[in-house]
């Protein structure tokens, strides 16, 4: 289990689709469910600012974790893009499995 990571990733509402196929279409992720949508307030150039964005879970392995990092910062709109690594605990053994093989 110590090897998958669940990515959490903001995006514009509008791009989420995308991003998230052409992740899953790289390999460097087995599958990313989008929240379609999340309110989003938080402190940027000195003041509150509020959007309206969707939210990506993507699931992949330690091993492609840098990958998909670098391919979110080259791909995604904005300049500091939001990308949180959580390591896996539990989780279904044959979903861990085909998790594995689809981003081998």
């Amino acid at each position: 289990m110590e090897s998958i990571r669940v990515v959490l990733v903001s995006v514009p509402r509008d791009e989420a689709r995308e991003l998230a196929t052409a992740i899953v279409e790289e390999r460097l992720a087995a599958c990313i469910n989008i929240v379609p949508r999340i309110d989003s307030v938080y402190w940027w150039d000195d003041k509150i600012e509020t959007d309206s964005e969707s939210l990506m879970i993507i699931k992949t392995t330690a091993g492609r974790i840098d990958e998909l990092i670098e391919y979110i910062e080259e791909n995604h709109p904005y300049d500091l893009p939001e990308v949180l690594a959580l390591p896996l605990t539990e989780g279904l053994p044959d979903y861990i499995a085909w998790i594995k093989e689809e981003t081998e």
